[in-house]
């Protein structure tokens, strides 16, 4: 192809960036949040713990990694989570409703039959995990679900 002028040429150029500017869609800019100070096992992970951090055009966060606010406020770290680092999805666990050797209540339901009693807790749970509780009245070990409520409920067998 040659240009006759370089208006010509100009206008060849153009028209290929307009070409390429509507096939190739506009990188999106990804923003994550890290810890902005070291954040050690055991401690609840706050907002003011944490920075947000824009990625570079076209790289992404590995997977399996809290990125959002959701994912990681309240959340409580199993693991050291370092400064300018990602935060591994198994570094976080919910904070504990209940608490070893905290006394709660055991339910158990089953139709319109309702049977409570008072059991202390043999080790710490977050709502839905399975915990053993003695009670203590008996002295027998149960296993039951930590409710939202605080309370343990027994199934059936």
């Amino acid at each position: 192809m040659v240009f006759r002028s370089m208006r010509a040429l100009l206008h060849a150029v153009a028209a290929g960036l307009a070409l390429v500017s509507c096939v190739v869609p506009a990188l999106a800019q990804e923003i994550v949040l890290i810890p902005n100070r070291v954040i050690y096992p055991g401690e609840t992970v706050s907002a003011g713990a944490l920075k947000e951090v824009t990625l570079k055009p076209g790289k992404q966060a590995p997977e399996a990694v809290a990125i959002t606010l959701a994912e990681l406020e309240g959340k409580v770290a199993k693991r050291t989570l370092l400064t300018g680092r990602y935060v591994p999805l198994s570094s976080l666990r919910e904070a504990y409703l209940v608490e070893q050797g905290a006394a709660v209540e055991v339910v158990f339901v089953s139709g319109a039959l309702t049977i409570s009693a008072s059991a202390v807790t043999l080790e710490p749970g977050s709502a839905g995990d399975l915990v053993k509780v003695r009670n203590i009245d008996s002295g027998k070990i149960l296993s039951g679900t930590v409710m939202a409520d605080g309370s343990i409920r027994i199934g059936a067998i």
